[in-house]
């Protein structure tokens, strides 16, 4: 029968429209429980993406918005040397207000009266001015009240963090010892808009006037002094043409004047060390909000094939009452349509309360109010959503408008045909374009997609090799009954039986995944940077203080310290030739020419370091090792010849290895090193790291037994460090759990896929008279060897992704544990016999009868 002689519809009775059909019938198959899958499968893709997609974009709409009080001004010029009077004079010549502020460590004492303690601080002395944009908070006291402080500390006093009185039993009105000069301490520090990240400051803060800072004689030719121009415009909504303006005068005037360790910062590039940590747990959440939309695409295209399987006798019997394919097709169509803005729009929803989640989980890191969230990311939630079912679920659906009317009498007519390979293309082309756009990387957003691509190609490939193989296995004469059974099963369906083992090995690969990532990889990201790594740093030991000075660490208790020389350097030549930050492109390769670097000699190779390249060789006369990673960012290779700028002389010698440096280590580490025990007539100092012994006192100690040397407390910083690593673990396995409701959602889609037509052979052989048994153990065999295989297939792919994980982004070595793979094949079959068991769990109790017509057959 064609649609040439369907019945045409009685002319006293219209058809009912498209929307309302296509309405009821999408009502009536939730009902059914028919379309619960691909919607769930569709709300946790919109969900995770969203999530994600909210937190970003309020993220990023407060990083703009706060831009300029991050910043101090709408320009900064940072140099390590006080800039020419020009450049105040030019700011003031275009119009714009300026400030400049100096900030470096040194120690502040308790007079001797208070206990004489000391407290190594970050000083900063500011302007009247100051600052530019943002603004000063300080408080009388610690439950005080909190006021602005605009305009910086009165001449004579100093602003202060609480750890600092804290640390030194101090109040406000007490006297703070700095240098040579005493000042009082005229209220608590709680707020400045340029400070950086917290966790990355090595000591608290103590805020000073300008005019105070020529007296306490801290500041001397060889000091390290951050000093900071701000500019801004007279009001802070003008344009900001006198302000680019003045940016490109003064990088002008730096690049003629060939002025080095200066810089200008501005909105593009303003602070990024306190984007650092925020930008690589977004990425990490983005990566796993992409891998559950992907796992969540399978689902659908399997859910999907599965709903259309179950439609074909429907369709049928519609084309024989005269139903146009045009009409099928549209109101399938419109169903999924349906599908989609509810699943979309639930999905946004549940996008929105979750991060909330994020925002508490993250509230350590993000240090402001965030904006309301925008719409952009709920419309690409619900695009998401409208893709996925397109790409994924309409395809096989679609195919119900080709049903022929025959199939009513012979069941055995037009079943469901392989997607073409060209609307799979598509489909996928479109949906992984979406992905990307959510990604926001393209690195990141390339590798999940093409590896996720790989590994389903490469478990497809295992599959049909495996069911290849299989009939060779397993011989016609001699096997057991069920494994003969069992065995052919699964050859008579190779396609089937690939779509299940690579799906299957999907969900699976993103568990143990979640299984590694929770346990080791979190395990050794700690180790990266652990609890019990040196808390203290002295540097500036004088070479004459070296052996009282390890002598008093030893009769505290300290052992085995780091202990290393240290001078200064400024790379000036690479193979003889003068090299300027003018020469690189990137800016983080302009900033380390231009800066001096911590040099250090040694014969051995530090115990905490990696050689990655050449050889290390101990007293080698014309060689040095430089770090990996300096190396690569300047474009470095063993045998380049280095020129550095000690002091007015010039040491040069030859790159004749590379280490790889674990900078989160909390160890004591260099950019470049000397392998050789002595080098004489370089202004050397010694720097030590250790874990201060659990008795107070010894920093009180040591700066009063050698009041030259800075003492370095970062027991805060790891404790901070340690505190950001829980909040950002949190974050990922919160998200997490979406990724482990698709990998669920995959396997149960996957095992049941053929669940009718099981039913339907499993009817077959017992009318034929197999028994209960024999069929149970056919059943067990085919799901247990499917499961094994999958298991597998994902443990040796999560093993894989795992460590590139830890090498690439985390940074640290990992091995997947021996444990792996054969967990993966147990956990495997365990769930492939729980879901066969579920969703045949009836077949084999029933009357043979009723599983026939159950099953169509």
């Amino acid at each position: 029968m064609t649609d040439s002689v369907a019945l045409s519809p009685s002319p006293s009775r219209r058809p009912p429209g498209l929307l309302p059909q296509a309405w009821r019938q999408l009502r009536r198959d939730l009902r059914a429980g028919e379309l619960r899958l691909m919607l769930l499968s569709v709300v946790l893709a919109v969900a995770a993406l969203t999530a994600v997609g909210f937190f970003s974009d309020r993220l990023q709409a407060a990083l703009q918005r706060d831009a300029l009080s991050l910043l101090g001004g709408d320009a900064v010029l940072v140099s390590d040397q006080p800039l020419p009077d020009s450049f105040r004079r030019t700011a003031a010549e275009m119009g714009l207000r300026s400030a400049q502020s100096a900030s470096f460590p040194s120690m502040a004492r308790a007079s001797n009266a208070q206990g004489g303690g000391a407290k190594l601080v970050s000083l900063k002395s500011v302007e009247p001015g100051y600052p530019l944009r943002g603004r000063v908070e300080i408080a009388d006291g610690p439950a005080r009240p909190v006021r602005p402080g605009d305009g910086g500390p009165p001449r004579g006093t100093v602003w202060a963090d609480a750890a600092v009185l804290e640390a030194l039993g101090l109040k406000v009105g007490d006297a703070l010892l700095l240098g040579d000069s005493t000042l009082r301490i005229g209220a608590l520090l709680m707020a400045e808009p340029d400070r950086g990240a917290g966790f990355l400051s090595f000591a608290p803060r103590v805020m000073m006037a300008a005019g105070d800072l020529a007296a306490t004689g801290l500041v001397q030719p060889a000091s390290r002094v951050t000093w900071r121009l701000a500019v801004a415009n007279a009001e802070a909504g003008a344009r900001a043409t006198a302000v680019g303006a003045y940016t490109s005068w003064a990088q002008e005037t730096l690049d003629r004047q060939k002025i080095r360790g200066a810089r200008i910062e501005s909105l593009d590039n303003a602070r990024p060390e306190m984007r650092q940590t925020l930008d690589r747990a977004g990425q990490f959440l983005q990566l796993v909000a992409v891998l559950a939309a992907l796992l969540a695409a399978v689902a659908v295209g399997i859910a999907a094939r599965g709903f259309a399987q179950r439609h074909l006798d429907t369709c049928a019997m519609l084309r024989v009452l005269g139903l146009a394919q045009w009409r099928i097709a549209s109101l399938y169509g419109l169903e999924l349509l349906g599908i989609g803005l509810i699943a979309g729009a639930l999905g946004v929803a549940t996008g929105l309360l979750v991060h909330q989640v994020f925002v508490w989980l993250l509230a350590g890191l993000v240090g402001s109010q965030l904006p309301a969230p925008g719409v952009w990311p709920g419309l690409l939630g619900m695009a998401v959503g409208l893709v996925l079912l397109a790409a994924f679920g309409l395809p096989p659906v679609l195919q119900l408008a080709r049903v022929p009317p025959l199939r009513v009498l012979r069941r055995d007519l037009g079943d469901l045909r392989p997607t073409s390979l060209g609307v799979m293309l598509a489909g996928a082309a479109g949906y992984a374009g979406l992905l990307m756009t959510v990604a926001a990387d393209l690195k990141l957003g390339g590798i999940a997609l093409a590896g996720f691509a790989l590994a389903w190609g490469l478990f497809a490939l295992a599959a049909w090799l495996a069911v290849r193989l299989l009939r060779r296995w397993v011989p016609e004469v001699g096997a057991r009954r069920w494994l003969l059974l069992a065995t052919r099963q699964l050859g008579a369906r190779p396609g089937v039986v690939v779509l299940q083992v690579s799906a299957l090995a999907l969900g699976l690969m993103a568990l143990v995944l979640l299984v590694l990532i929770r346990t080791d990889l979190i395990t050794s990201w700690r180790a990266a940077t652990p609890a019990s790594a040196p808390d203290r740093f002295v540097i500036n030991i004088l070479p004459e203080q070296t052996d009282e000075f390890r002598r008093t660490l030893a009769e505290a208790g300290v052992s085995g310290n780091d202990w290393y020389p240290m001078f200064r350097g400024r790379l000036v030549t690479v193979n003889e030739r003068a090299v300027s930050p003018a020469d690189y492109p990137a800016e983080r390769a302009q900033r380390l020419v231009d800066r001096e670097f911590n040099l250090s000699h040694a014969t051995a190779l530090p115990a905490h370091n990696e050689l990655v390249g050449g050889r290390w060789v101990g007293e080698e006369a014309d060689g040095l090792s430089v770090e990996s990673g300096l190396a690569e960012t300047l474009g470095l290779k063993l045998g380049d010849r280095l020129g550095f700028d000690v002091s007015g002389q010039t040491l040069s010698a030859r790159i004749t290895s590379l280490r790889k440096v674990n900078w989160s280590s909390m160890r004591v580490n260099f950019f470049v090193m000397f392998p050789r025990q002595q080098m004489a007539d370089l202004p050397v100092t010694y720097i030590t790291a250790f874990r201060a012994p659990a008795r107070p006192g010894l920093d009180s100690a040591l700066s009063a037994r050698f009041p030259n040397v800075t003492v370095v407390d970062v027991s805060a910083q790891i404790r901070q460090v340690q505190g950001v690593l829980d909040q950002v673990i949190r974050a990922m396995e919160f998200l997490f759990a979406f990724t482990l409701a698709a990998g669920l959602l995959v396997l149960f889609a996957a095992l049941t896929a053929t669940r009718q037509e099981r039913a339907r052979e499993y009817a077959l052989l017992r009318a034929m008279g197999a028994g209960s048994t024999l069929l149970a153990q056919v059943q067990r065999a085919e799901l247990v060897g499917v499961g094994v295989l999958a298991g597998v297939l994902a443990a040796l792919a999560a093993s894989a992704t795992g460590w590139a994980l830890a090498r690439f982004v985390f940074e640290f070595v990992w091995q997947p544990p021996w444990w792996v793979v054969p967990a993966g094949g147990l956990a495997g079959a365990l769930l492939a016999l729980a879901a066969g068991w579920w969703g045949l769990r009836g077949v084999l109790r029933q009357p043979v009868s009723v599983t026939l017509r159950q099953a169509g057959a």
